[in-house]
């Protein structure tokens, strides 16, 4: 069986071979002259469905089939263009916003989008029986908490209000000055009311509302196949509200789980962006093809997640001790590219700076773990690491496993499993410890700090702290940014100090592009409105 770091240097190798280009046109060429995108998308979507669907991989095929009511902007991360709504108002106090719908914005079956579809969709994404892991999204709406919840079967409770067939207002929770901002994320997004009812009730888990022979959407885009494994296409909506400003005619979507594949494939003209490149491809394209890397900051954090119900992850100290044991800026310097040693767990942006609680430390951690009851690792039980089958995944996991060895005499287990297996196992705390990370939402801090509040969808930890909400709720109620942000960073001390998870990495989005590609620029949370997007065969003279 080939070594990790042997598969590594013949893939390289194998890269290399592909220099020599071919005479005969390239699929990505062929595609190119058609106008058919190409996207390497890591795995297949866990669904379709906009309201089931949770991670970064699933919001690039929901951007393409819906439209929200404002959009992503090309190039400018706090800039939310109309969608699907001609217009936003909020009051003076920002928490009532009055929406006004486009007259001709419709689904791809014809029929029109309107004020209806829009309440059913957020009733739907929170009734209980749905299940949906980001229901929370939408607790920013008087309410909507409480009926997620089940503490009330009354949906006219919840902050929604109907005027007329495009007209609609929506009541928050408190003063949300950013709102337009959170509005980008698909959970937001309608889902056809008359399709989804046509085919099951609406809580109805596993509704085959979104299968291909029935999927119906609202976007620049619609469905035109799906083939588990192979590739999802979607092909213009005819009767999308800009269709005539749309270039492209389609995108395909493929999902390749290692990026060294992904980098071959490229290569060989197979692909116009792949999802992401690992260090040893960076390393190789800065000096043979700098022209089609790109490096960019992106919005995330890398983590590790600890499972704080079972023993001894229980316990702070452990979870500490495990923290301080990881050598930050070795991964950052060794295996990851471009990525940046965590101090905090919310990246770092204008108006905000996270505590520098996060270290490495390992006489401390040695000296905490002791205190637990394991001196030098001496009784630590061996705990699991859950993984996904991804190359980067698994380098990442062996190197934090040669951590725990070396600096506390703790041995654990690499646990890989495929990505919906790996969401699955998280979400139900099959795990002792789960490597990941947290793209965030929107672009402000309570997007990395709210997820952590008891029994959010995406809290995965099973921790919960009552200082800690308390904290946030009171950053709910203030619309200054000073004040906010001083109230979000000392959440944040709490959140580090009881330390559920180890923040890791703070992330850099690094991919491949092809030249053909053009109106893809940088954008801190990676979400390019492919209706910027275009094709233009480069001049090969």
């Amino acid at each position: 069986m080939l070594s990790a770091e042997m598969f590594r240097l013949l893939t390289i190798s194998a890269l290399c071979l592909c220099m020599v280009s071919c005479q005969k046109e390239s699929q990505v060429d062929q595609a190119t002259r058609e106008g058919i995108l190409i996207m390497g998308n890591s795995s297949d979507p866990k669904s379709l469905d906009p309201q089931v669907v949770t991670g970064v991989l699933d919001s690039n095929v929901m951007r393409a089939l819906f439209e929200g009511l404002v959009q992503f902007h090309p190039s400018e991360d706090l800039t939310a263009p109309p969608g699907s709504a001609l217009e936003l108002t909020p009051d003076e106090t920002y928490t009532v916003w009055s929406v006004k719908l486009r007259p001709d914005a419709k689904w791809s079956d014809g029929q029109p989008v309107t004020s209806e579809d829009y309440a059913f969709a957020y009733e739907r994404i929170l009734t209980p029986d749905l299940a949906a892991k980001y229901a929370e999204m939408l607790y920013f709406v008087e309410g909507a908490e409480a009926f997620n919840k089940g503490e009330t079967k009354d949906f006219s409770t919840v902050g929604i209000q109907i005027i007329d067939k495009e007209n609609f207002k929506i009541k928050l929770r408190g003063p949300t000055p950013y709102f337009k901002e959170v509005l980008k994320h698909y959970t937001w997004n309608p889902v056809p009311k008359h399709v989804v009812l046509k085919h099951g009730k609406i809580g109805m888990i596993g509704n085959p509302w979104s299968k291909v022979e029935n999927h119906v959407s609202n976007g620049p885009f619609m469905l035109k196949s799906f083939r588990r494994n192979d590739h999802i296409e979607v092909e213009r909506n005819p009767y999308y509200w800009d269709a005539k400003n749309v270039s492209l005619k389609g995108i395909r979507f493929i999902p390749v789980s290692n990026p060294f594949t992904e980098a071959r494939m490229f290569r060989d003209g197979q692909m116009h962006v792949t999802y992401s490149a690992p260090k040893e491809v960076v390393d190789m394209m800065k000096k043979e093809n700098p022209e089609v890397l790109r490096q960019e900051p992106y919005f995330g954090t890398d983590i590790l997640r600890f499972n704080n119900k079972r023993k001894p992850m229980n316990d702070v100290r452990v979870r500490r001790a495990l923290s301080m044991a990881l050598d930050r800026a070795a991964l950052c310097d060794n295996i990851y590219s471009g990525y940046k040693p965590t101090y905090g767990l919310t990246p770092p942006t204008d108006g905000y700076q996270p505590p520098r609680l996060v270290k490495f430390d390992p006489e401390e951690a040695r000296k905490l773990l002791a205190d637990a009851g394991f001196p030098d690792g001496k009784g630590f039980p061996r705990l699991k690491m859950l993984v996904s089958s991804r190359e980067a995944a698994a380098t990442i996991g062996a190197a934090t496993q040669a951590m725990f060895r070396d600096h506390l005499g703790v041995e654990i287990e690499i646990e890989n499993k495929e990505w919906t297996a790996y969401l699955v196992a998280m979400q139900s705390l099959d795990f002792d410890l789960c490597s990941g990370g947290w793209i965030g939402d929107y672009i402000d801090p309570l997007t990395f700090l709210e997820m952590w509040t008891p029994g959010n969808g995406n809290n995965n930890t099973g921790w919960e702290s009552q200082e800690f909400l308390n904290q946030i709720n009171l950053a709910l109620q203030v619309s200054d940014p000073t004040e906010r942000y001083a109230l979000l960073r000392k959440a944040e001390e709490i959140l580090l100090n009881d330390a559920p998870m180890a923040p890791v990495a703070w992330r850099s989005k690094n991919y491949l592009i092809h030249p053909s590609v053009k109106g893809w620029d940088p954008v801190l949370l990676d979400c390019h409105p492919y209706t910027n997007v275009s094709l233009v065969q480069p001049n090969k003279d």
